[in-house]
């Protein structure tokens, strides 16, 4: 215990069981959900890192840009 009587963080101790019972652990289908991409998401940035495909998507539209560089 410290010198004020209260324990101190390092003498507290608890069995692994009760301690999972609040702490709670994300699922993995829920993180893979989290960082899963849309495919129309990945050809947007396929082309947004793309310099002539993203500016001449400015001009003429996403799509014509996208099959004219890609498609």
């Amino acid at each position: 215990k410290d010198p004020s009587g209260s324990p101190s963080a390092a003498s507290i101790k608890i069995e692994k069981e009760v301690a999972n019972a609040f702490v709670k652990r994300h699922k993995r289908s829920s993180l893979y959900l989290e960082y899963y991409k849309s495919p129309m998401e990945q050809m947007h940035e396929r082309c947004e890192n793309y310099p002539p495909c993203d500016y001449l998507s400015d001009q003429i539209g996403f799509s014509m840009a996208y099959n004219r560089f890609f498609g």
